[in-house]
């Protein structure tokens, strides 16, 4: 029974979100869904393109494109091995839809909106396991996700 639902999973290619990946891949998705991985770049890059791009994101990225080295060197992204084996397997053996989709900004602030902006189902990310004196003082994505995102959000721990 094929499936249309749009899933995210936000992404920066740390040992906790490439679990989040994982996961998501090993427990969420199912054929016919499509997997949204959401990159939140915080250069300050004065690119034109990057500008444009500020408010909206960049455009959608289909898994093909995102292998290209000079493709996500336009984002200023550099995706690991991993991570493309695992994007790899959903889209082979779950036929699942794989694209991503970088924004420009705070983290806490830019996943929010991709769900409204994607129309995601779901949102799936990883935790750094911050203790509760540096959650405090350094605020943490994953709380304030989970209380501003308007879709159901899975946190993955490692």
């Amino acid at each position: 029974m094929a499936s249309d639902r749009k899933i995210g999973v936000a992404l920066d290619f740390s040992k906790g979100s490439k679990i989040a990946l994982k996961w998501t891949v090993d427990n969420l998705v199912r054929h016919g869904d499509t997997l949204y991985v959401i990159l939140i770049n915080h250069s300050k890059s004065s690119e034109s393109r990057n500008h444009l791009w500020l408010t909206t994101g960049s455009p959608l990225i289909p898994l093909s494109e995102f292998r290209e080295k000079n493709v996500t060197h336009q984002y200023e992204v550099v995706p690991d091995a991993d991570v493309l084996d695992v994007l790899d397997t959903a889209a082979d053996q779950k036929q699942v839809t794989v694209v991503a989709k970088v924004y420009w900004g705070d983290a806490r602030e830019k996943i929010c909106e991709s769900v409204g902006d994607l129309k995601l189902d779901a949102l799936v990310m990883g935790s750094r396991g911050l203790g509760a004196v540096k959650r405090v003082l350094m605020g943490s994505v994953s709380t304030y996700v989970t209380s501003n995102a308007t879709c159901p959000v899975t946190i993955v721990k490692e």
